[in-house]
């Protein structure tokens, strides 16, 4: 069993994570896949191929269910959960891969932590992002941000999306122990908000998003 972590999330929701030790023989004994969940692994290879096995397997495991339902993709290549009130993303990094459901817009993602994050921080970091990091923690943080909006891109579900000009984290102090914050989906004449988690899993950086209800 390679289930790193399964938690509910507040007020409704899943979040798990998986440790990737197992083959490509290991999921398809698992999984009965749809002929539309056949298509779209036709012409994977390789590591894709065993992330999107696993990542499938991770949603149901999840869920509980005996039976599994059909986790198909739109235009977009966004997936869902056919006949499902839940809204999922799912994520993957080296040896883990993440699932997130709730029944409101999620995105997540997972990130293992490397040097080179800093040299591609001002394609996606604003200014008063960067002006919210410190030394001791500017490597950790950027990941966090990075995973932050990609978590956002993921539950937009479409293209043509600057991580600079349309999405927007509010900054917030570095905690090893996990913390929140807001993060904002402004384009065209949208303006959606979202609450973010990140929290530190050894060498690696979690981060979802759960859509913001209006009270």
């Amino acid at each position: 069993m390679s289930l790193l972590h399964h938690r509910h999330l507040q007020p409704e929701g899943e979040l798990g994570i998986w440790t990737l030790e197992e083959d490509e023989a290991f999921f398809l004994r698992k999984l009965d896949l749809f002929p539309e969940e056949e298509a779209q692994i036709a012409g994977m290879k390789g590591r894709r191929r065993l992330e999107w096995l696993a990542g499938r397997y991770l949603l149901h495991y999840m869920s509980g269910r005996e039976i599994r339902g059909a986790c198909l993709i739109d235009e977009y290549g966004k997936p869902h959960l056919e006949n499902s009130p839940y809204q999922i993303s799912i994520s993957h990094s080296h040896e883990r891969v993440a699932v997130v459901a709730a029944p409101e817009a999620v995105g997540v993602d997972i990130q293992f932590v490397v040097e080179k994050i800093d040299r591609i921080a001002y394609k996606f970091m604003r200014e008063e992002e960067m002006e919210s990091l410190l030394p001791a923690t500017r490597l950790v943080h950027l990941h966090v941000y990075w995973g932050a909006k990609e978590a956002l891109y993921k539950a937009y579900g479409r293209r043509e999306i600057d991580f600079r000009e349309h999405l927007f984290v509010q900054p917030f102090s570095f905690s090893p122990n996990g913390g929140t914050t807001i993060g904002r989906i402004k384009r065209d004449r949208l303006d959606w908000t979202f609450e973010l988690y990140y929290e530190l899993m050894g060498e690696y950086v979690v981060v979802w998003a759960v859509e913001k209800l209006k009270s």
